[in-house]
């Protein structure tokens, strides 16, 4: 009987794949930089798995997302900087760190003291790596989408009390923003300050968000997938009428938008 395959057959396979005698011409072509936009597509895919609770999908797309991790690590070992061990032994040592009541004697009550716990590791690691002097918003990643950036930019500044006191504030500064939004328009605003306007609405709906302990990017995401569903049956009721979309059916776009609403299963409860 075969042996079952390790995460050594894999990094066996990607060495095979980067070998300059008889490798893969595509494989021995890649960077960083060419391989990153696979890794981002790769982690999406994961996402979008998870959003359908596909378990045989994720089980695939995991596997291509660990392929993604076995390739940059190979080439940080082609030049000299890292192997996959080394990115093994760097997460094992963090998340050890970083959890001192699982692995120490830290007493953390509830999750609110274990998530400050890690604000404050994550925070002395910073300071490790010289991000310190750049302040506590040092280190968010740029290459964020821009709801999760905004998000954790808001946790890095409620570490240290710039937060609302209470919901009732962040739900009145929504509507701030969406006032200021309508003014822009009604006086005709130069578009720069529509931009401003409008990103200051987002940043504040990000923070409403986390207040009521959701998250944005997923609440989105999972509003653009209602979106898709229901426009595609919009699309399939006027095809059954031999009609096309258009300005001139808007009525029924809308009383079909309706229905595709209405027969949807109700949102279950969290448990």
């Amino acid at each position: 009987m075969q042996d079952p395959p390790t995460i050594d057959t894999l990094i066996d396979i990607m060495a095979r794949l980067r070998d300059p005698e008889g490798g893969c011409p595509w494989d021995l072509q890649q960077s960083f930089r060419t391989i990153l936009p696979y890794t981002l597509e790769e982690a999406y895919e994961v996402a979008e798995a998870i959003e359908n609770e596909d378990l045989a999908g994720l089980r695939e797309e995991l596997g291509d997302l660990l392929f993604q991790v076995v390739f940059h690590a190979r080439m940080g070992e082609e030049q000299g900087a890292f192997a996959f061990p080394d990115v093994v032994r760097t997460i094992c040592d963090k998340m050890v760190r970083r959890h001192p009541h699982v692995f120490g004697d830290l007493d953390l009550k509830d999750e609110a003291a274990v998530r400050a716990n890690w604000e404050r590791e994550k925070a002395a690691e910073r300071a490790d790596k010289g991000l310190a002097d750049g302040g506590l918003l040092a280190g968010v990643a740029q290459a964020l989408p821009a709801l999760v950036r905004a998000e954790k930019l808001q946790r890095r500044a409620a570490s240290v009390g710039f937060d609302w006191d209470a919901i009732e504030g962040v739900f009145d500064k929504v509507l701030e923003e969406l006032t200021e939004c309508r003014a822009t328009l009604a006086a005709h605003a130069e578009p720069t300050e529509r931009v401003h306007e409008i990103g200051d609405l987002l940043f504040s709906c990000v923070n409403l968000a986390r207040h009521m302990g959701v998250d944005a990017e997923q609440a989105l995401r999972a509003a653009n997938h209602r979106f898709e569903r229901r426009f595609a049956q919009v699309e399939s009721g006027l095809q059954d009428q031999g009609v096309e979309p258009g300005p001139g059916v808007r009525d029924e776009m809308e009383r079909l938008w309706e229905e595709a609403k209405s027969g949807e299963a109700p949102v279950k409860p969290a448990r």
